[in-house]
């Protein structure tokens, strides 16, 4: 009897390291492991300028540095969420969040989420500068698939994820209740074969000779990063 294909065999996959106690640093910005007594201050300092970046994540806002470090100091020692504080070189400050999570090493699976960015850090170059850190570790660590999921009546975070290279897969309705709240999830994806193009990508963005003496950018990174997204998000 003929075998059925069942799909392509991956008998040299290794599964990839757990990202827990990872630094990672680049020209802009610094991911470091998120801790309570080095970060939650600064944090909750940087946040505190506006509520709204509470909005689509399950906690927060925190009403007090002393609620903001409980949190912090209950999700510091977690393997998944792998929380960090985002470091901007240019002040010194934490001002940022994120995390690596739904570590799937057996599949080589990995979701980047709990996205928390101060005014003083959005639309800046280190926050895209961090999505690529995180990206190129987990592609270079040996991960296949890279997940982005977002509330989908979150249209910031949808263009976010389409902008730096995410390709849209669908809606998950009814995912989840948060805050009390139905969740629709958007998902989206950048698969292995995809990464050496993005990567390039990215470098021909962040490299300084894309930004004029102030600062603005000569060419888009959703433009070079469109080249190689498989799917783009209908609602855009």
């Amino acid at each position: 009897m003929q075998a059925r294909d069942i799909g392509a065999r991956l008998d040299g996959f290794k599964a990839p390291p757990h990202p827990s106690g990872v630094l990672l640093r680049g020209a802009h910005v610094q991911l470091e492991p998120l801790e309570a007594e080095l970060h939650a201050a600064d944090l909750h300092r940087a946040f505190a300028a506006d509520d709204a970046v509470w909005d689509y994540l399950g906690y927060g806002p925190f009403t007090s540095t002393a609620a903001y470090h409980r949190w912090v100091k209950d999700h510091e020692a977690s393997r998944d969420p792998v929380f960090f504080a985002l470091r901007d070189l240019a002040t010194g400050h934490a001002a940022g969040q994120a995390s690596f999570l739904r570590i799937d090493q057996g599949h080589g699976v990995i979701e980047v989420g709990h996205l928390c960015f101060a005014p003083e850090l959005q639309k800046t170059r280190a926050t895209t500068e961090a999505m690529f850190l995180m990206m190129q570790w987990a592609f270079d660590a040996g991960y296949r698939r890279y997940e982005w999921k977002c509330n989908a009546l979150n249209m910031p975070s949808r263009r976010a994820a389409q902008r730096l290279g995410f390709s849209f897969e669908g809606i998950f309705r009814q995912h989840m209740i948060t805050k009390g709240c139905n969740r629709d999830t958007a998902w989206f994806s950048v698969i292995d074969s995809e990464w050496p193009g993005l990567r390039e990508a990215f470098r021909a963005w962040l490299a300084p000779e894309n930004f004029s003496p102030e600062g603005r950018q000569r060419e888009k990174l959703g433009d070079l990063t469109g080249l190689v997204r498989s799917g783009s998000d209908p609602a855009l």
